[in-house]
């Protein structure tokens, strides 16, 4: 198994660490748009049929 040689700096950690949760940020703000797109009617690249199952229950 591979063993780093050197000691990684704290500031590439850190860096490391801040663009992980800069992507991660970004995804949520993405979910959470797509979220309100799909429960006001308004979304475009996103298929929901809810009238589909209300016909099958009734």
């Amino acid at each position: 198994m591979a063993v780093p040689k050197k000691r990684t700096s704290k500031t590439k950690r850190n860096q490391r660490k801040a663009v992980w949760k800069r992507k991660a940020a970004l995804e949520a703000e993405k979910a959470l748009s797509l979220g309100k797109s799909v429960l006001t009617g308004r979304s475009k690249g996103f298929f929901y049929p809810p009238d589909e199952e209300e016909e099958e229950e009734a």
